[in-house]
């Protein structure tokens, strides 16, 4: 086989500050690779990428390697594609530093794809940046402003909205809570006319069988579930943190009805559920984790403030919220058995959520859920790309899709807390080593440092 070792394992390819802005042609030998086509590792592998798309995967006395190739040994590590965040937040650019900054921490976690869940105009210029890599991140899929209680104040506003973003180019409609159910259905008629989907919340005023059965895209945060599990989909009494002061009302003998319900509506959820139990579990030091060192103190802070604020409101009780994170495990587990498409969204950066650091919690609460290992897998690879009609483009391991790659120590279908150090991270065909993660993440954490 004809190549060129032009590096050792883990090799800096350029500078800490100056990343490739192009994609290059790479060797990734040694490796095994989970294709995620199936719950299966094919052992001893080589992989090609070429021009930001995987060129060839099979054995090495089967493959043919460019010339020019550069070699990443992976010494028997594991190859797994890039993960999608389903419910992620980009700043806007009146901070650059930042916004690359944030849009880095979710690359250094093998996030290669994001939704961001609240957009605005500058996300639709910096969505073709990203492409084209004059900015370091992970491919965007970007709503526009949000529908809201204060944003819409009547149908036809609702439907102007979504009409003038779909014509500006947004992807999506994001959905906050407040909207009416005329303003809802407005939006909705107008979405389907304009063929562009709506996502997120689910109003008070509108309920999740209203939501479902108007063919919403996406249920984040399992808005509306507990109260359809309470059977009082429209109650307007305090709900709490998504539900949490309904846990008591709530029927488990409903939770399977709700799954067959969402299944047969045809809908996907985001459960958000990391964001759950940071908030509302009494967990220790979640301000002293190595992680918080990558956001300002000042955000940190107000995190605090906020996780404080709900544990002393006069309704919170510590064996309430675990109540409630346990129906929401069970609802989730429910749901994935139903057939319901769970993807992968944390909810960052949000409360103790920091961007991509923040999504290996999510994986994990998935697991602890109930869901088996590739399933979980599944939920940041395959199901977001199926979601976007987009399998022909990312989500596998395969000739022709995009190379957006991880590279871990151990078999990820075993040990998911692999994922939370990788070897390295390919974005569209841009390697990048465990030192240049760590030499970026250093400095990220340097302008947090008072």
């Amino acid at each position: 086989m004809k190549m060129r070792l032009v590096c050792a394992v883990l090799c800096c390819l350029v500078g800490a500050s100056a990343f490739a802005r192009a994609p290059g042609t790479f060797l990734i030998r040694n490796v095994n690779v989970v294709p995620m086509t199936s719950a299966s590792v094919l052992r001893d592998q080589v992989v090609v990428t070429a021009e930001g798309l995987i060129a060839a995967v099979g054995s090495a006395s089967s493959v043919a390697v460019p010339a020019e190739a550069t070699v990443i040994d992976a010494q028997g590590g594991y190859l797994l594609p890039g993960l999608t965040e389903m419910h992620a937040h980009v700043p806007g650019v009146f901070d650059q530093q930042y916004l690359e900054d944030i849009l880095f921490l979710y690359v250094a976690n093998g996030i290669t794809t994001a939704r961001g869940m609240l957009g605005q105009p500058t996300h639709l210029k910096l969505r073709q940046q990203l492409a084209e890599h004059d900015i370091l991140g992970p491919r965007l899929i970007t709503s526009g402003p949000s529908l809201n209680g204060r944003s819409v104040i009547s149908p036809g506003q609702a439907a102007d909205m979504v009409r003038q973003q779909a014509a500006a180019g947004y992807d999506f409609i994001k959905l906050h809570p407040g909207l009416e159910r005329a303003e809802f259905d407005a939006a909705m008629a107008a979405g389907a006319a304009a063929g562009i989907p709506l996502a997120g919340h689910v109003s008070t005023a509108v309920g999740l069988s209203a939501a479902l059965a108007a063919g919403q895209a996406t249920v984040d945060h399992l808005d509306g579930y507990m109260a359809y599990l309470m059977g009082d989909e429209l109650a307007d009494d305090s709900p709490g943190f998504f539900g949490a002061n309904w846990v008591g009302r709530a029927e488990r003998d409903r939770v399977a009805a709700a799954a067959r319900a969402t299944y047969r509506a045809g809908v996907a959820v985001v459960p958000t559920q990391s964001l759950i139990e940071h908030v509302l579990l009494p967990l220790p030091g979640l301000a002293e984790r190595a992680e918080m060192r990558y956001m300002p103190p000042r955000t940190v802070a107000q995190w605090r403030e906020a996780k404080e604020s709900v544990m002393s409101a006069p309704e919170y009780s510590s064996e309430a919220a675990a109540a409630f994170v346990d129906l929401r495990r069970a609802l989730l587990k429910a749901l994935h058995d139903a057939g319901v498409p769970i993807l992968l969204g944390s909810d960052a950066p949000q409360i103790f959520n920091v961007p991509g650091f923040s999504i290996h919690d999510e994986l994990a609460s998935y697991r602890a859920a109930g869901l088996a290992p590739y399933d979980v897998l599944a939920t940041g690879t395959v199901q977001p790309a199926r979601f976007f009609a987009a399998e022909d483009r990312f989500g596998t391991i395969q000739a022709g899709l995009a190379a957006d790659l991880i590279v871990v120590r151990d078999n990820p279908l075993e040990q998911l807390d692999t994922l939370r150090q990788p070897v390295g991270v390919m974005v569209r065909g841009v390697w990048l080593s465990r030192a240049q993660l760590d030499r970026r993440l250093a400095e990220i954490a340097a302008r947090h440092t008072p």
